[in-house]
Order: structure tokens, then sequence, then C-alpha cells
């Protein structure tokens, strides 16, 4: 049976709520999730609408709760008045879903909120009313007001971060060009819409232009930044023959492109696709609560029944004057002790701790259902360039061979590198900065695709050219005809690097690495910093295909990558952790960030998960602890001592019962914060408060 993409409830294939998009069939449980897929902007502006309208309600009505005084004779239409708009208005949509529940014969939080919710609001109406009716009765407006509120506070959040890593995709395709040059038989050049291309067709494609399609070069030569598809910056040389995939840039040479596939065929819009169908077709993170309230609503309801069925046929039978009364008030106690404030408040307060804790750290949660996976994560699996290693190449040594010193060396490179946006140029040009050599003017400079560069620096003719090794991070300097030197240029390990992996080896977590670079590479950097599980030479699909290959095994994996190849991995993995310093799309495809690029801020996520989860798990074990033994007390166990009177004090218990089970709640995520703290000690990771001010600016989008 097919599941709803919203809400996730299970929706049979005979609704007529059904819409296709890209040949996929999507069906819904209801009109309201199918607007929330179709026209998610609009959606968004009705829940912030009703969003602000419930915490410009309840925030009064909190305060009029417990600040005035109940002899105030109109204190409890005030209440009514503020709490109506909440309920009925903000709350409708839980309403909708605790009817869909029904129908599907599940019980959800909806259910459970909507029972709760309008219990409480309709037996403080019949207070309000009638307000003799129940000497020493209560009003609960305060409670069915904040649940509605805080538990729409938390969709809100999460239609937030859904919406962002759908513009994930958008920007993937944002990155390439509107048209593209087509070359006809006679040899002329127009430029043609990008969705008018097709296989056969030959394209102009120039210098600094992304490739708009997948193909082969039919003529010419150029060096290529595939970084958009394997992560790494050190351009590749293609020539005649060779393939070309699209969203990948052309650096420095005209070329004709052979087409082989374009438009849904193309790299990068299969890539689009992949994102589109992690991000939607992501199994749907059953929260605690309506795991709690699968159980608990049946429990809640058959013993309101029960209790007060007994109660009206037991006193008819012994002649009691007013059997419905009891019989009512019997069931109203039940469903009025068993509302879920403390359901309702276990997961927002114990978050909201949790991100400021993170944020504090450098962390930013986006999607707080990660924080379930994350508790359960068992394998790591990170991308290389720009994650482990710094995201730029630095040089790492240079060979002198000739008669120059370093000095004068960097002085003829970086002079003739000056003007190039080459990975390699920019490490050459940052090494003479660092060592504080001012580049000369530099003449007759020619780039020699796949080769190297040339020209004079004071007179004297200058070339850089690959090393003649497998290496492709090398390169040779010659001066005047004299080979002087060999320059390394390599990626980086972040120092944290190899620290961070023993940590989770500690944490019992695997770890793998997966890099689009060459195995020679990626296997030396696994030996320096412990990693064995090693995978070179990937694409982004098989990022994603590695990802789902644990994920068969029982895995639940973290993917830590800083790419727009690494998004669709992401997405895919069960917690996707982007690195500040990455792409938009990659952060955006991500449900936590790592703002500061702390790898060791990989072990504390982590940490985080399991201590905000077992801190919710406690929070719900408070609020069943005071149901379990307060239900059977509103059934009627105590009556045998107490006498039907009993019944007169319920609703008060039921309000100290509820206080109370809140108050347990908000105290103990209270703890969360130093109980984390004492987490990070005991792996001797130190907090570093105030990293999220430091890294101002990084993350604009968020």
């Amino acid at each position: 049976m097919p599941t709803d993409p919203v809400c996730g409830m299970f929706v049979p294939e005979t609704t007529d709520l059904v819409t296709e998009v890209d040949g996929k069939k999507y069906y819904f449980c209801s009109s309201g999730c199918m607007q929330k897929f179709s026209s998610p902007d609009l959606e968004a502006k009705k829940l912030r609408k009703r969003l602000i309208l419930s915490w410009i309600l309840a925030v009064p009505v909190l305060l009029i709760t417990y600040l005035v005084s109940e002899k105030f004779q109109y204190r409890d239409y005030i209440l009514l008045a503020l709490t109506l708009p909440i309920q009925f208005y903000s709350g409708f949509g839980f309403y909708e879903g605790a009817w869909h529940s029904i129908k599907s014969k599940s019980a959800n939080m909806d259910l459970l909120v909507s029972i709760g919710t309008l219990t409480a609001f309709i037996f403080s109406l019949f207070i309000t009313l009638f307000p003799s009716a129940i000497p020493g009765a209560g009003v609960y407006y305060d409670a069915s007001a904040f649940i509605i509120t805080l538990i729409l506070t938390g969709n809100f959040i999460e239609n937030i971060m859904k919406r962002k890593a759908n513009r994930a995709a958008e920007r993937l395709m944002d990155m390439m060009p509107s048209v593209a040059h087509l070359v006809n038989e006679t040899g002329q050049v127009t430029d043609v819409p990008l969705d008018s291309i097709k296989p056969g067709q030959i394209l102009n494609v120039r210098a600094g232009e992304v490739f708009p399609a997948d193909g082969v070069i039919d003529n010419g030569s150029t060096e290529v930044d595939e970084s958009m598809i394997t992560g790494e910056q050190i351009p590749v040389f293609r020539e005649k023959g060779q393939r070309i995939l699209s969203g990948t840039r052309n650096i420095n040479g005209s070329i004709y492109l052979l087409v082989k596939r374009a438009g849904g065929d193309s790299t990068v819009r299969q890539i689009y696709d992949m994102i589109e169908r992690a991000s939607s077709g992501r199994a749907k993170v059953q929260r605690i609560a309506d795991v709690f309230s699968y159980y608990f609503v049946p429990v809640v309801m058959a013993s309101a029944i029960t209790s007060s069925l007994f109660w009206y046929f037991y006193l008819s039978s012994t002649g009691y004057s007013d059997p419905i009364e009891i019989s009512v008030l019997a069931f109203v106690s039940v469903i009025v002790i068993a509302c879920p404030c403390a359901i309702g408040l276990a997961g927002p307060i114990t978050l909201l701790i949790s991100s400021n804790v993170s944020s504090e750290n450098g962390i930013i949660i986006k999607n707080s259902s990660a924080l379930d996976r994350l508790s359960k994560v068992n394998r790591v699996v990170m991308d290389k360039t720009g994650t482990i290693t710094e995201s730029e190449p630095t040089v790492t040594g240079i060979d002198i061979t000739g008669e120059e010193t370093e000095s004068e060396i960097l002085t003829y490179t970086s002079s003739l590198e000056m003007n190039s946006n080459h990975p390699i140029a920019r490490a050459i040009q940052s090494r003479a900065k660092l060592m504080g050599i001012n580049p000369e003017k530099a003449e007759d400079i020619r780039e020699i695709p796949g080769t190297g560069i040339e020209g004079t620096v004071g007179g004297i003719p200058v070339k850089i050219r690959k090393s003649g090794n497998d290496e492709r991070s090398s390169v040779k300097v010659v001066v005047d005809g004299r080979d002087v030197a060999v320059i390394h240029v390599s990626y980086k390990i972040r120092p944290e690097a190899k620290r961070t992996i023993t940590e989770l080896k500690t944490l019992g977590i695997e770890v793998s690495i997966v890099s689009g670079d060459t195995d020679k590479e990626v296997q030396a950097i696994g030996e320096e910093i412990g990693v064995s599980d090693i995978y070179s030479g990937i694409l982004p699909e098989q990022k994603a295909e590695i990802v789902k290959k644990f994920q068969s095994n029982g895995d639940y994996v973290m993917f830590v990558g800083d790419g727009i190849n690494d998004s669709v991995a992401l997405e895919t993995s069960d917690v996707g952790v982007a690195m500040g310093s990455g792409s938009d799309i990659a952060r955006e495809s991500g449900d936590v960030i790592l703002l500061n690029n702390n790898l060791e801020n990989i072990v504390k996520v982590k940490l985080i998960g399991n201590e905000t989860i077992t801190k919710v798990r406690q929070n719900i074990g408070w609020a069943f602890g005071y149901n379990a033994i307060l239900i059977p007390v509103a059934a009627g166990v105590l009556v045998p001592f107490l006498g039907l009177s009993v019944y007169t004090i319920l609703p008060i218990l039921s309000a100290f019962a509820m206080g109370m089970s809140s108050s347990s709640v908000v105290m103990n995520s209270l703890l969360l914060r130093p109980r984390i703290r004492k987490t990070f000690r005991n792996y001797s990771i130190k907090e570093m408060a105030g990293n999220a001010v430091a890294m101002e600016g990084v993350l604009p989008s968020i």
C-alpha cells in the first residue's frame, strides 16, 4: 500500500486523491496533504498565519490562567474568547489529521492531540457556562491552547526544512546555462534553448562555460573542472573522443561536443531527480509521540468508555437518581487526566534545548526528526575532499633540481600563474604570499590545455608543465630551458581528522571514505587517519548507492560531505551532515551543518542525538507514569473507599496531574544541557561556545 508523501500515512490505491509528477504517481490521504504537496509555499503561508495567531493568543491565556484570580467573574469568559481561535482555526489541521487517522484505522499524534484538546476545551466550556454544575472544577484552556501552539511550532520548523531540501535540487539546475551554442551542418553557430538539445547534435562550448549536455569531444582539447561531479578541484585534461559530463566546466579551451545524452537523460538532470526522490521519498520517521499515541489513544478511549458505561449500568441497577451525570464525569475525568500536556511538551522543549546546545558548538540541526536517526547511527561515510581534507589544495613540497632557490622558483611561478584560476595556480600563489613574495609582471602568457602554462618573467622564458609521473597534483618548473624544480600540490588533511576517527571507533561506529579521487590518493589518506574501508573514483550516484548498500545491510548511515556531488548521498543517508564551507546545495541537502568545519563535531552530533532522544523517552515515561497511576483513579478505583463524591474533586486532581506531569517534563528537559556537557567530558571533547557568532555570514541562506 502506498504512503502519503506529506504525512506518511498509508493510502489505498483506489483513492481519488492522486497526482502524477515526472511519470510517478503520488497518493494522498486528504486534500490538505495534496495541497501541501502541490503548493508547498501556499500551505507554508497558511501554517505561518495559524502559528503566529496561536502564539499571540496562547501567551495571554497562560498569564491570565496563573496570574488572575478565579474570583474574577469574567476570567473564564476571557480565556474562552482567547482560546476559541486557537482551538478551531490554528488547530484545524489536527482535526483533519485525526479524521483521516480514524478512517485509516490507525492512531497518531493528531488523534491524541484532537481528543485531548477538545475534551479539555469542551469540559472547560461547560464549566464556564455552568460554573456551579461541578463544585471545585476548574478550566483547562491553557492546556488545549499550548498543546496546539507547541506542536504547530514543530510542524512549522519541519515544513521549512522540507522546502529547503527541495530548493537544493532547484539550485542545482540554476547552475546550468539557459542556452547552448548549436553548430549546424554548415558550421554556423546559433544559440538555442537548453531543452531543445538532442543527441547527435554538435555544440560549441567555450572557455569558462558549463557543459550543457553529456557527450564526447568531437574536436579540440581542454581542461575540465569536474568538481561538481567528483568533488576534486584539480582539473582533468580531456581531448577528442573522451567523455564529458553535463554540469562540469570548460576551463581553457573552445571545444566541439557531440551530444550523447541531453535533457532528462543528462547527468545533471539525473542528479536533480535523485535529490528530489531522496528528499520526498525518504521513509517518514515515526515520532516517538506517534508510537506512544498508537497504543495510548485506544487504551485511554477504552478506559473512558468502559468506566462510563460501568457506572451508568451499575448505578441504574442500584436505583441511583442520576447515573448519566456520574457516567459523563467518569468519561471526562479519564480523558482530561490523560490530556497529552506532557506528551506535547516532551519533544518541543527537549529539542529546543538540544538545538541551543548544538548552536553553541557550531552545529546547526536543521531537521529535528534527524535526532532520532542520529541516536541509531552505527556507520559514518565521509567524503574526502573538503571534508577530511581542506577544500583547496596547498603546496606540500618543492623538490629543487636546479640552481635557483625556493624563493626564486616561487617568484617565477607565481608571476606566471598570477591571473590564472587553476587550483594549482591558486596553491602556488598562496604559498608565495605566505612567504612574502611579490609576483613580477609576466608577458606572452599562453595556457596549453592538459599541458600547462608558459610565458616570460623578467625576460626569462618560464614553463610550468604537468609532471611526468601519475600524480595529477605535481608540476615541473622549467626556467630558460632548464628543469629547476617539481612542485607538489595536495589536499591538506584536517588536523582533527585522525582524532575524530578514533573517537568514532570508541563509540562503536564504523567509518568509510568515498571519493572521486584516484585510488592511490584516497588509500594514502585512509592509512594516515586510520580508515581501511575505502571507495575511490566514485561518481555522485555511486555514493548514494554505497549508502543504500550499507542501509540494506541494516546500518544507520551518517554521510558527511561538502560538495554538490555529495547532495544525493546527503539526502539518501539516514543523517546528512554538511560542512559549513561547502556548497549551498550541499548545506541545504544536509540535516546537520558543521559551521566551523571541525570534524570533531561529528562526534558531538552523534552524542547530542543520543542524549536528546534519551531525554525525550524519559519525558514520555514521566507522562505515561502519571497517566498509568491516575487513569484508574479517574475510572473510579477509589469510589469503594471514598464514595461517588470523589468525582467532585477529580477535576482538581486532573489539573494537578497535568501540572505535575508538565513540570516534570520541563525540569527533566533542563537537565539535558549539563548531561551533554558531561558526555563531552567523558569523551574528552571540549565545548566551543560562540562558534556560531564567529562564523557569521558563512550560511546566508539559513
